[in-house]
């Protein structure tokens, strides 16, 4: 898989972090599909916006289940440089 942008700072909130640990993942194998341009569980349309924000530098979102079943969420923050973004952020559904 090739990288499409530079995430940035990543940042995890606590209960990303929480959850990682009770499912044996790390943030990295997440991360890795997200600045990809794998955006996970997302509809259709949501993938589709997501690669119109790839060409524009808007925030982009993905969703993945963790091995205990659980919905991760990453969102990295808009910026002018398509290819670039300034804040990755892992974080659960409820802490958005």
């Amino acid at each position: 898989m090739k990288i499409r942008f530079n995430p940035g700072q990543v940042v995890l909130t606590p209960g990303a972090i929480d959850l990682l640990a009770e499912a044996g993942q790390t943030p990295g194998e997440f991360l890795k599909r997200h600045i990809c341009g794998d955006w996970g569980d997302l509809s259709e349309g949501d993938k589709q916006a997501n690669e119109k924000s790839m060409k524009t530098g808007a925030r982009l979102m993905s969703a993945y289940p963790t091995k205990k079943a659980n919905s991760l969420w990453i969102i990295s923050e808009a910026s002018d440089n398509p290819t670039q973004r300034e804040l990755t952020t892992l974080l659960l559904p409820s802490d958005y």
